[in-house]
């Protein structure tokens, strides 16, 4: 499918590193708009939304700011845990939160007033959100900060299930989030449980296996600018 024949796919070069940039904010920044449904759907955010959401509201500051400030503290833990960090998990970090804000800006979906109906503009959100995490990825430059961290914490407590693993790290940030004012609810429950099937059911679609992904180090990124800088 998407990229699996192209030259660009395994960034040896700068043109094949800057086009898959590209294609990384772009569908981060559609993801974003998937995230605004959910939230529009006004019947409890996802787990990291509570986060997000919670702080907005508990210090007065945009959605937006509060996921970049989220992401980067996550993404700090990745990089303290030594786990491969690549230039996408930087733009994950910036453009969803900010497409969030445009969104709301915009007004382009007004909230939910029943369950019925929050619960299909929740799934929707899911499933646009399932397949821009196909094509972010397809970019090969790195997972999420949230997505490495799970990982990082799997290593590291290798007697439990990641599936455990990840349950309880959505708690937490749900908790949290609950604690500072965040929206939970029974679309909580459905993004916690539902967005994997999703994500997993969007992936047959396209005959995608994101474990043969090679997801690209910023460091090799760096070095391919320098190769063709010093050729």
């Amino acid at each position: 499918m998407l990229y699996r024949n192209s030259r660009f796919k395994e960034n040896q070069s700068g043109r094949a590193i800057i086009a898959n940039m590209l294609l990384a904010a772009i569908s981060l920044f559609i993801n974003g708009f998937g995230i605004y449904l959910t939230i529009q759907a006004n019947i409890g955010a996802g787990p990291w939304d509570v986060l997000n959401l919670g702080l907005s509201k508990s210090l007065g500051i945009l959605y937006g700011t509060a996921s970049i400030a989220v992401s980067y503290l996550i993404l700090g833990i990745d990089i303290v845990l030594k786990e491969p960090i690549g230039i996408a998990m930087f733009i994950d970090a910036f453009v969803v939160g900010k497409a969030v804000d445009f969104f709301n800006r915009m007004h382009v979906i007004p909230s939910c007033d029943s369950t019925i109906k929050g619960i299909f503009v929740m799934i929707i959100g899911l499933v646009i959100m399932a397949y821009t995490q196909y094509t972010y990825m397809c970019a090969s430059l790195g997972c999420g900060p949230r997505d490495t961290l799970l990982v990082a914490l799997a290593k590291r407590f290798r007697r439990v299930p990641i599936g455990a693993v990840s349950i309880g790290l959505l708690s937490l940030a749900t908790f949290i989030g609950w604690i500072l004012g965040g929206p939970v609810g029974i679309g909580t429950l459905i993004c916690a449980f539902g967005a994997g099937p999703i994500m997993q059911m969007a992936f047959m679609t396209v005959g995608f296996d994101a474990t043969n992904v090679h997801h690209q180090h910023m460091a090799e990124s760096v070095r391919v600018f320098m190769d063709r800088k010093t050729a």
